[in-house]
C-alpha cells in the first residue's frame, strides 16, 4: 500500500505544484464554457495521453528524444499545435440560449470526442511532459528488477488516478463559478484561454530552438 501512497503523493505534487500549463488552461475554460462533465471529457484525455506516454517510456520508444533535432522538431510541432488550439478558442463566438427558467445556457456542444481528443493532443504534444514521465520512469523503474511489474502498476495507478481525479476536482471548482460569470464575459474568458495557449505554444517553440543553440 505504501507504494500507492508514494504513487499519490507524486500525483498531488504535479496536479498543485506544476499543474499549471496549457491542459489546465483547457480544462478551466472548457468547464466554464462548455459545462461540468465536458471538462471532464478532457481530463479523460489528458489521462489517456499520460497513460500512453509512461508506456512509450517503458517500451523505450521515449528515446526519439534523445536526438536533439528530433527534440526541436517535437517542441516546434507541439508548439504550434497549441498556438492552433489557441487561435481557436480565441475566435470562437459563445453561442448562448436559455432554459425554461430564462436562464442563459450554452448551446451547439460539441461531441465527447472532441474534448478527449482535444485534451489528448494538448497533454501529448507538450514536450515536458514527455520529459517528466521518462524521468519518472527511469527514477522509479530502477529501484526493482523488473521480474515483478505489480510495483510499478500500483505506483502509476494511484499517481495517474490522482491527477486524473484532481483534474477533475478543478473542472468542478471552474463550473461552480460559471454562476457568478456574466454572459459577455465568457467571451472575455475564451480570449484569455486562447492568448495563454498561444503564448505557451510560442514559448514551446522558442524553447526548442534556442535549447539548441540555433
Amino acid at each position: 500500500m505504501h507504494i500507492i501512497a508514494q504513487g499519490v503523493v507524486l500525483g498531488l505534487t504535479l496536479s498543485i505544484l506544476f499543474g499549471f500549463g496549457p491542459a489546465l488552461i483547457a480544462l478551466v475554460q472548457t468547464s466554464i464554457h462548455r459545462g461540468f462533465w465536458s471538462g471532464v471529457l478532457l481530463a479523460a484525455g489528458v489521462f489517456v495521453s499520460d497513460i500512453v506516454l509512461v508506456g512509450l517510456s517503458f517500451l523505450g520508444a521515449i528515446k526519439i528524444l534523445d536526438n536533439p533535432s528530433n527534440q526541436m522538431t517535437f517542441g516546434i510541432a507541439g508548439g504550434l499545435l497549441l498556438i492552433v488550439f489557441g487561435v481557436v478558442t480565441y475566435t470562437r463566438k459563445v453561442m448562448l440560449g436559455a432554459d425554461k427558467q430564462g436562464k442563459e445556457v450554452a448551446v451547439s456542444t460539441p461531441g465527447p470526442m472532441t474534448y478527449i481528443l482535444k485534451g489528448f493532443f494538448i497533454n501529448f504534444t507538450n514536450p515536458f511532459v514527455w520529459f517528466f514521465w521518462m524521468g519518472v520512469v527511469v527514477g522509479f523503474a530502477s529501484n526493482y528488477d523488473g521480474k515483478n511489474p505489480l510495483p510499478l502498476l500500483f505506483f502509476f495507478s494511484g499517481a495517474l488516478g490522482t491527477i486524473f481525479l484532481m483534474d477533475v476536482l478543478k473542472s468542478f471548482s471552474a463550473y461552480k463559478i460559471k454562476r457568478y460569470v456574466q454572459s459577455h464575459s465568457l467571451i472575455w474568458i475564451n480570449r484569455i484561454a486562447g492568448v495563454g495557449l498561444v503564448l505557451f505554444g510560442i514559448y514551446l517553440i522558442i524553447k526548442s530552438i534556442f535549447d539548441l543553440g540555433i
